[in-house]
């Protein structure tokens, strides 16, 4: 059962992305990636609404001509969240609407990662912004590729580092952040409004923006690993991937 208040998902898809230019229509195939991101966020049972939120002509064209609802945003934002926020206002999303900021990026993007990270907003009226966590080997945690997160018993979010953190030489747990948001309309717009902050500069992760205006994010755990696509190369995995699923998935049917 859907929760009353309106739960939208929302895609980030820019075009100039440093390391792999024109990502988002990368075929993965026969579908630019961002359809595969589309087409598996609509499995999540608690979303009302997806859609992309682009700056590129040649992005929103190939949306529409396949029926994905999305909309044209500035081409300044220096982040996803800003995209994401801009979005937010063009669709007239309610105050109290709450706000999913899907990775454009993960094509292999489990529908049930959603679900769990808005479960805590249908549980709890006093959670605004939830992410994601996932356990990993210290072996995972020493690469500076894996940003890293601690938090407390209640699970809110103590600190995000790309180094290893919590640092010790035994072999303790570890906690792999995996960058999917989803904030209440009105904290999304507060985020908007707050300056880039010292701990975001030094360690270039703009959630500890928050952090330190002393605005809690609940970090939700999943079993789910997360297959993002930052290179040309990553695709080639992502294929290998998807057609071990499908071939799985075609040998448990009866």
């Amino acid at each position: 059962m859907k929760p009353a208040h309106n739960i939208i998902g929302i895609i980030p898809a820019r075009y100039k992305s440093v390391r792999f230019p024109g990502k988002p229509l990368a075929d993965i195939l026969g579908k630019p990636m961002f359809q595969h991101v589309y087409e598996r966020a609509l499995k999540c049972r608690l979303l009302n609404q997806v859609i992309l939120a682009t700056d590129d002509s040649r992005i929103f064209n190939a949306a529409q001509n396949i029926n994905i609802p999305v909309v044209m945003t500035s081409s300044e934002h220096a982040s996803g969240t800003d995209r994401v926020l801009e979005a937010a206002g063009i669709i007239n999303a309610a105050e109290d609407s709450i706000i999913v900021n899907i990775q454009g990026d993960e094509p292999l993007l489990e529908p049930e990662m959603l679900d769990q990270l808005l479960n805590p907003f249908v549980s709890d009226p006093e959670v605004n912004i939830t992410t994601l966590a996932r356990s990993l080997n210290r072996n995972e945690a020493k690469s500076r590729n894996i940003v890293k997160v601690v938090f407390s018993r209640s699970g809110k979010a103590l600190y995000f580092s790309r180094n290893l953190i919590p640092w010790s030489d035994e072999q303790i747990s570890c906690f792999a952040h995996i960058g999917i948001y989803a904030f209440r309309m009105n904290y999304l717009e507060r985020f908007n409004t707050l300056d880039r902050s010292r701990l975001e500069e030094i360690e270039k992760l703009e959630q500890l923006r928050l952090l330190e205006a002393d605005i809690p994010i609940h970090v939700v755990l999943t079993e789910h690993v997360s297959h993002g696509v930052d290179t040309f190369e990553d695709i080639a995995n992502v294929i290998k991937i998807m057609r071990e699923k499908k071939n799985n998935e075609s040998y448990l049917s009866p």
